[in-house]
């Protein structure tokens, strides 16, 4: 079960599909990155934003948020532990789109709307056949 939830995905797509899902995967992972080592070491704007947005510990979780975006989107582009760096970048999307972009006009919201959404369908689907999941994937039986 465990196994399952860190390597699944689906493995049952077309040579298109899968190029389409790993470029999707990578192109991400790069914008990510992008975004997420601009905020390492968190600085103390950022942290004070964090606490802004209710967060106990703002130090703790401005490191989380900017974690999730850097390392999430290495793990994207490897297409390892797929779903979980889906599940911390979504985490993380969904929280700068409530708890800063809420009032914004949709083209501030856009971007974090963009790769929450992206974030949600790696959550959901995992990485397909073409990636360190798929790999593993079909050493083991899940």
């Amino acid at each position: 079960m465990l196994k399952r939830i860190l390597f699944g995905g689906e493995d049952a797509v077309s040579v298109t599909g899968n190029l389409g899902l790993t470029l999707l995967r990578i192109f991400a992972g790069i914008g990510l990155i992008s975004h997420g080592y601009t905020k390492l070491p968190p600085s103390e704007q950022f942290v004070q934003l964090v606490g802004n947005i209710g967060f106990p510990m703002p130090q703790f979780f401005a490191w989380a948020a900017a974690l999730s975006e850097s390392a999430g989107g290495v793990l994207l582009i490897l297409g390892f532990l797929t779903r979980i760096a889906g599940f911390f970048v979504a985490f993380t999307m969904a929280t700068a789109l409530i708890g800063v972009h809420l009032n914004d006009p949709f083209q501030k919201q856009e971007l974090a709307l963009l790769y929450f959404f992206i974030a949600l369908c790696f959550l959901l689907f995992g990485a397909s056949s073409w990636s360190v999941d798929g790999i593993i994937r079909r050493r083991g039986s899940l």
